[in-house]
């Protein structure tokens, strides 16, 4: 696709936004995020953290995992930078890292409901 192309979404012409050239260092820091937005429990868990910061109990409590469950997975969540945490004297409260994950989850989330041509099954 060429600079001046531009995609057809809905009707609506979009200009597509460029990805610049990655390092191959990048490139594996980019699939490590996916893999871990790959479980659907750790992004169950990044999604109730994208409005306003939570504790860990309150995460618990929205994603139905056990609170220890949870701690694990924003371990991982915040080594690949996808949650940053605050702390308010004795608790700990999390939310999506900065505004790029938290606008990937967003258009990530509008492309998940879009009508899909093919069933997911027939893509394996």
């Amino acid at each position: 696709m060429n600079s001046n192309a531009y995609v057809k979404s809905n009707g609506a012409d979009i200009a597509p936004v460029a990805i610049p050239p990655l390092s191959e260092q990048q490139q594996q820091r980019l699939g490590e995020m996916f893999r871990l937005l790959g479980e659907p429990s750790r992004l169950r868990i990044l999604l109730a953290c994208q409005e306003t910061p939570r504790c860990v109990c309150d995460i618990a409590q929205e994603s139905g995992l056990s609170p220890s469950l949870v701690s694990q997975h924003l371990r991982l969540l915040r080594a690949g930078n996808l949650v940053a945490c605050e702390r308010d004297g004795k608790h700990v409260f999390y939310r999506v890292a900065d505004r790029h994950v938290f606008q990937m989850l967003s258009v990530m989330a509008e492309h998940a409901n879009h009508e899909w041509r093919e069933p997911l099954e027939e893509l394996e």
